[in-house]
């Protein structure tokens, strides 16, 4: 993740808290915070933000 100033949402942040809804864990994280997550579900979260890096990089080098 990007080090930026305390509360500063970043894109990676922003996709984080996306994927996290998508995957319905937003209210667990609400809750409980990103360390609230069990291992699964952070890789899960880490392994689609890996997915969709590599396609953005693939849209932008294809334009």
């Amino acid at each position: 993740m990007t080090k930026t100033k305390k509360g500063e949402l970043t894109p990676e942040l922003i996709m984080k808290y996306e994927i996290a809804e998508e995957l319905g864990l937003i209210d667990k994280v609400k809750q409980q915070g990103w360390g609230g997550l069990t291992a699964k579900e952070t890789g899960r979260i880490g392994g689609l933000m890996t997915v969709r890096k590599k396609q953005k990089n693939k849209e932008f080098k294809d334009v």
